[in-house]
């Protein structure tokens, strides 16, 4: 663990040299101008390419959890995987909500998030009661997506995604649908850095958030989860603050993901075991979602 307690004048202060015996060993952090306290904490996990730490900061009360994929890395694929089957074939709704880790189990991920908003059927006079986040409930993702080529969402509207194409390429694209070379899709809703500027709203209300970034080469993903509605603890965070981080992240497009009391991050413990919700989901636990944007790790051949 790493305590910090900066007050800078001007400029930047850069932290650099926490040695990692992953595959990616040096992982550089910015903090902005300003006064900036709290702790840098390196969850350590025996995945190739993956960097994984979490940042407590008391001045304002965040908690944040960040994980570096190295995308250069052969080991590692990115996808994306709905809920359960589509419930009503051609009908409206195309997938059911599962847990995330449910997901992740069953696609063999060794580190999820949550992915695109949704929409359940509403019963009359439930409101917006949690009620409507139930395992098996039918729902569709608001955005494109796709999953191993397979497109099972489009839109009615551009929204921006997260794309990987058959090449193995990796992008944020604004799209209505995927395109035929498109082979894994996860939308959200705004962009939050493009072209590496912040991109602003005039949301300027703080949530939980899961968000995600590439660097200016598209060799490194930044998945971004940030806690929020706790008191004291973790504030949450504004668009234009979420994409700050992805600044100081070193990130050169990014954009925002379903967050609320759907945000979470879950990575494999090792060898055997299973997942492990790192972050603190609002309510008390993961709550089902449409789809997830997951990492797996190949097994290594010896040919």
């Amino acid at each position: 663990m790493i305590m910090f307690c900066f007050r800078m004048n001007s400029g930047f202060s850069r932290i650099v040299g926490i040695a990692m015996k992953f595959h990616v060993a040096v992982m550089m952090l910015v903090l902005a101008a300003g006064e900036v306290c709290g702790e840098i904490s390196i969850i350590s996990r025996a995945l190739p390419g993956i960097v994984i730490h979490s940042e407590t900061r008391t001045n304002p009360p965040q908690r944040l959890f960040v994980a570096e994929i190295d995308l250069t890395n052969p080991a590692l694929q990115l996808r994306v995987a709905p809920g359960g089957d589509d419930p009503d074939g051609e009908g409206k709704w195309e997938t059911t909500l599962m847990h995330p880790t449910r997901i992740a189990e069953r696609e063999n991920f060794a580190l999820v998030v949550n992915g695109d908003f949704y929409e359940v059927p509403r019963p009359e006079n439930t409101g917006a009661s949690k009620a409507l986040y139930r395992i098996s409930s039918w729902a569709a993702v608001s955005g494109p997506a796709a999953s191993a080529g397979k497109v099972w969402s489009t839109s009615s509207e551009a929204r921006p995604c997260l794309v990987v194409d058959k090449d193995g390429k990796v992008s944020i694209q604004n799209l209505r649908e995927p395109r035929p070379n498109d082979l894994e899709v996860v939308s959200g809703n705004v962009m939050l850095v493009h072209d590496g500027k912040i991109v602003s709203h005039a949301n300027k209300q703080r949530h939980p958030r899961t968000a995600v970034g590439l660097n200016r080469d598209a060799t490194r993903l930044v998945l971004l989860v940030v806690d929020g509605r706790k008191p004291g603890v973790a504030m949450g965070m504004t668009y234009e603050e979420l994409a700050s981080e992805f600044l100081r992240l070193g990130c050169h497009e990014a954009l925002n993901l379903d967050g609320g009391g759907s945000s979470v991050m879950a990575v494999r413990d090792g060898a055997g075991q299973g997942l492990r919700i790192l972050n603190e989901p609002t309510d008390g636990r993961e709550r089902p979602v449409a789809n997830v944007l997951g990492i797996s790790v190949r097994p290594h051949s010896n040919n």
